[in-house]
């Protein structure tokens, strides 16, 4: 059970290096393989097919960045500082990418969206599925700070929208530019999203 447990992971592991360099469609399950040091049967032992492999990986990231999410939007600092807090650990995020390969590999979900949504039903109903959760989020935190007065949105759901998407279209800029500078303007610009009353509170160390 340990060792077929561990060639999921490796495949798991594996798939998802290829996929944030590289994206999906360029990825064969004959490399991925390769990649994870695994026989090709493997592959099949565990998954379908890539596209399944594709939606094991998304899951698995998806689970590990709702983690970090929660930590940061459901600690015990002041509602806008919270979503600060999301945004400098975007931008860290993204940065140590970069140092690590070298250059800005984006968000998974936003580089699938593009690549995959118009092409595979079952992925982008699973990508819908976490931008909501996502939304949902934002949402509860933007509300709290409507109810003690630090913005004046009166859409909660619509403005967390808008948040996510423009975390999202800045994280693709800087993907773009391979520059982690073009996350620089997010909280002042989510601060005029919202007609944020309260001063911008300080950053988190």
């Amino acid at each position: 059970m340990g060792r077929t447990s561990n060639a999921r992971e490796k495949i798991l592991d594996a798939a998802h290096s290829l996929m944030e360099v590289r994206g999906y469609s360029a990825l064969g399950v004959a490399e991925i393989c390769k990649t994870a040091e695994v026989p090709k049967g493997s592959f099949y032992y565990f998954f379908d097919s890539k596209e399944a492999l594709a939606l094991a990986v998304i899951d698995e990231q998806w689970a590990t960045q709702r983690r970090g999410w929660t930590r940061i939007l459901k600690n015990d600092a002041e509602p806008l500082q919270r979503l600060r807090q999301l945004f400098e650990a975007t931008e860290a995020d993204q940065l140590a990418g970069q140092q690590s390969c070298g250059t800005v590999s984006g968000c998974m979900f936003g580089n699938l969206t593009l690549e995959m949504s118009n092409h595979t039903e079952a992925v982008r109903t699973r990508l819908q599925e976490i931008f909501e959760a996502q939304v949902e989020m934002v949402d509860s935190v933007i509300t709290e700070a409507l109810e003690r007065g630090q913005v004046t949105v009166t859409d909660t759901r619509d403005a967390a929208r808008s948040v996510v998407a423009q975390l999202e279209g800045q994280v693709l800029f800087a993907k773009l530019y391979n520059n982690t500078a073009q996350l620089s303007a997010l909280w002042t610009n989510c601060l005029a999203l919202l007609g944020a009353r309260a001063p911008q509170v300080p950053s988190h160390t």
